[in-house]
């Protein structure tokens, strides 16, 4: 199979996985080409999230991750394999960088190689990178942000895809916390446990100990800054190409604001994304 005759069918493949993503309605607002791109990043961020929240032996995850580095070298050589085929078509018609799909592979491997628990603020930047910002700079390429065939991100986009990145990565970090510990993961920072005092950080310690609102206030103030830098960001560009960000962005800020009103104490009850704010979104970008 050649990059030419990569599958038609793929479209329909990839939707039935992004369906169940909470940007959906965000990738399902694109024009088709540009969404079936979307559709299948978030696809492929599926298949590698999936390896690496899988609970197997970590030689097998590790191996499976390593399948996938395969794949891109036959993808980015022209020899498409099946399991790969649905990211050709847009890898060709957008230039997706092989290196954003290598970084989203090397943060899942992260999470395999360690359960992280509570890694220090440079590790965490590095991992929301990896998992998060790597994303956005394929994202930004599929939203129409950067002249199609580029092979250098300019820096508007690029610095859309560090903050959003980071934003939405953290306020899923304070979201999932009891899930990720459920997993013996912690991903708030070392930093900010220590000035709350907090000795322990065992997952379940920490997320008992009525400290934990210091701890992840520093945590949220951070996502708040990226939002802000994202909207400032999004101002600059064509309305028509950052509705998909924009909605992304609403949604999540939706989700920071629940948290904040919840606050962390036991028991915490799930927050979810606003449907109310996320519709008002799509019909202020309606008349923008």
């Amino acid at each position: 199979m050649t990059m030419e005759s990569a599958t038609d069918a793929a479209p329909l493949r990839t939707q039935t996985v992004a369906v169940k993503s909470s940007f959906y309605l965000a990738m399902r607002i694109l024009e088709p080409a540009r969404r079936d791109a979307m559709y299948a990043i978030y696809a492929f961020c599926r298949a590698v999230d999936d390896i690496a929240d899988d609970e197997g032996d970590r030689a097998q995850r590790r191996e499976a991750l390593d399948q996938w580095r395969y794949d891109l070298d036959e993808l980015y050589a022209g020899r498409i394999r099946p399991r790969s085929a649905f990211l050709a078509g847009p890898v060709r018609r957008f230039g997706l960088d092989r290196a954003d799909f290598e970084a989203i592979i090397d943060g899942m491997a992260m999470d395999v190689e360690e359960d992280i628990c509570a890694p220090d603020w440079e590790k965490l930047e590095l991992y929301c990178d990896r998992v998060a910002s790597a994303v956005g700079r394929l994202s930004v390429r599929a939203f129409g942000l950067v002249d199609d065939g580029a092979k250098e991100l300019p820096t508007a986009p690029k610095l859309l895809a560090y903050h959003l990145g980071r934003a939405l990565q953290l306020t899923n970090i304070l979201r999932d916390l009891d899930e990720d510990a459920a997993r013996g993961r912690l991903y708030l920072p070392r930093e900010a446990l220590e000035e709350a005092g907090v000795s322990n950080h065992a997952p379940h310690a920490v997320l008992a100990n009525p400290a934990l609102d210091q701890v992840c206030a520093p945590v949220m103030s951070r996502a708040r800054e990226h939002f802000e830098q994202a909207d400032l960001v999004m101002a600059g560009l064509s309305k028509n190409a950052v509705k998909a960000p924009y909605l992304m962005a609403a949604g999540y800020r939706s989700i920071l604001d629940g948290l904040t009103a919840r606050g962390f104490a036991p028991p915490r009850a799930p927050v979810r994304m606003s449907r109310r704010k996320l519709v008002g979104a799509l019909l202020r970008h309606a008349f923008l």
